[in-house]
């Protein structure tokens, strides 16, 4: 037996998904620093740039097998400092704070809510009964997701420059809307529930190189169309999990005939 100490510390290929999801809520937090000086162009790229990173921390983790639970715990309070805390504010001071009243308020339900639908997620992770996962599916809109949808508006306003899209009467009710999306029930995709044929591989893979050039270009109007398609894509959504739900119901009315003894 070697009389040499066991090296202590950290693995390297544990430490790097980490260190992106702490990347990312930097990334967050500046959008509010860019916002507080009015570049609101800046702050919209710098939350964009966080949900990127925050698409490849898990799956960096997972392909380094470096999953941890304190990796799934930073990882979901930087989704809610990044997507909910930070666009909160973005909006509240880009639109909101021009409402007599319940400006703030409509801010902070945004911010509330990304934080209950992690808080549910979290709570449900070591659950076995989870229809709308089992079966590839999200319940309600994901965080990162929600803060896009969210600065719809601020999207058009940097396209065309019309005030109108900055108005506190629409930014409102469009701030909620996406609050309770974020919280809701709805059914909807998730990365492992699309599938693409083998024909269409060669398509897929020019759509997402067109897609990253588009982002490069238009990097605002690809972002609006993006979230056009998702919010397209719900009653599609609702009508996938519907019947993917019938047909486990038909299997289970089945399955109890099939195993019962046959009588003499």
């Amino acid at each position: 037996m070697s009389d040499l100490p066991e090296r202590g510390g950290i693995a390297l290929r544990a430490f790097v998904p980490n260190a992106i999801t702490a990347l990312a809520l930097c990334f967050g937090l500046t959008g509010v620093r860019f916002a507080i000086s009015g570049d609101w162009a800046l702050s919209l790229a710098s939350i964009v740039g966080a949900g990127v990173l925050d698409g490849f921390d898990g799956r960096i983790a997972r392909l380094l097998r470096a999953q941890s639970r304190f990796g799934a715990e930073l990882d979901s309070l930087s989704d809610n400092i990044a997507f909910g805390t930070a666009p909160a504010l973005v909006i509240f001071l880009w639109s909101l704070q021009d409402a007599p009243r319940f400006g703030w308020i409509a801010a902070l339900a945004l911010a509330v809510c990304c934080a209950l639908r992690l808080a549910r997620f979290n709570a449900r992770i070591d659950v076995d009964d989870q229809p709308h996962k089992s079966a590839g599916f999200n319940t309600g809109v994901p965080a990162p997701v929600g803060a896009g949808l969210a600065f719809v508006p601020l999207y058009l306003w940097l396209i065309s420059g019309n005030d109108l899209f900055r108005q506190w009467q629409l930014m409102m009710p469009w701030t909620l809307f996406i609050a309770m999306l974020m919280i809701s029930s709805v059914p909807t995709y998730t990365w492992s529930s699309i599938r693409i044929r083998r024909g269409w591989r060669l398509f897929a893979l020019a759509g997402v190189a067109l897609l990253g050039a588009a982002l490069l270009n238009e990097p605002w109007v690809t972002l609006l169309a993006i979230s056009a398609l998702y919010l397209a894509m719900l009653p599609f959504s609702i009508a996938s999990y519907g019947r993917v739900k019938q047909r486990r119901a038909t299997v289970a009315a089945r399955a109890p005939a099939e195993v019962a003894p046959s009588t003499p």
